[in-house]
């Protein structure tokens, strides 16, 4: 697939960069924007020179949402269909092997917020603010508070959904909706250098874990000990985990053979 709304770069890091690149819309979701970048996370997924992926925005903003353009004469049909099609990707980062880091800056609201909700690890500016916005223009964001609830727990993410206010970078600290602040003007650098330092664990043990994880989100609590040790169990015997032992007891870094 050509990408008009996305970029995607590739380097000899391990890191393939994601960027939404509408910035003269603040990277609103469109249609066509949302397909690309559902393809662009399946197809780095199946990139062996990929590892890490590191999802941002151009422009001023990381994303304001999905482009109220495209929302006028539709059914009730197209209409779902349409929703789905802008949050297909936050599943989609759920199912795929590899980490997605969201480097956030500026404004992430509605469909923003729950993208940024739905990466596995987020780095953020810290005068970046964030915001389950619609109802503000009589619309919800029914599907963005999916992640966002998985992070903040039920009350936090009513309150989030029913006022639509913006939240700074702190209180989405102390929420679990991120995982660190950095000052804006060091963000490029402090991202890629997080997304560099997990290139540096082993493919395949970052891959069961994340999948692992994801699977058994919803089990029953002693299900999901018999899932993890289930992938556990395949971890121990592959070649990376026999490296990372003996790279341990040799004193010596390990080389990760599996992808």
């Amino acid at each position: 697939m050509k990408f008009e709304q996305i970029i995607v770069e590739t380097s000899d890091n391990y890191v393939a960069t994601l960027t939404l690149n509408r910035p003269e819309s603040m990277n609103t979701f469109s249609s066509q924007m949302a397909v690309e970048l559902n393809q662009a996370l399946t197809d780095l997924d199946s990139d062996p020179l990929v590892r890490v992926i590191l999802l941002k925005g151009s422009g001023k903003a990381f994303c304001a949402g999905i482009d109220v353009n495209e929302l006028a004469g539709q059914s009730a049909l197209e209409y779902h269909q349409w929703i789905g099609k802008m949050e297909t990707p936050f599943v989609t980062i759920s199912k795929i092997k590899k980490p997605v880091i969201a480097q956030l800056h500026g404004v992430a609201a509605a469909n923003g917020m729950g993208l940024v909700a739905a990466a596995d690890l987020v780095i953020a500016a810290d005068n970046a603010r964030m915001g389950l916005t619609a109802i503000n223009v009589g619309l919800n964001c029914i599907g963005p508070v999916i992640p966002v609830a998985r992070c903040v727990g039920r009350k936090k993410a009513l309150e989030l959904l029913f006022y639509g206010n913006l939240i700074k970078a702190q209180e989405a600290l102390s929420l679990g909706l991120i995982n660190k602040i950095v000052p804006k003007e060091d963000l490029e650098i402090k991202a890629l250098q997080w997304a560099e330092e997990l290139t540096q664990k082993s493919p395949v043990a970052l891959q069961i874990a994340k999948t692992a994880f994801y699977q058994s989100e919803d089990m029953n609590y002693e299900a999901q000990f018999a899932h993890m040790n289930e992938a556990f169990a395949r971890l121990c015997t592959t070649d990376d985990s026999k490296e990372g032992v003996n790279a341990f007891f040799e004193k010596r870094t390990p080389v990760w053979q599996e992808k």
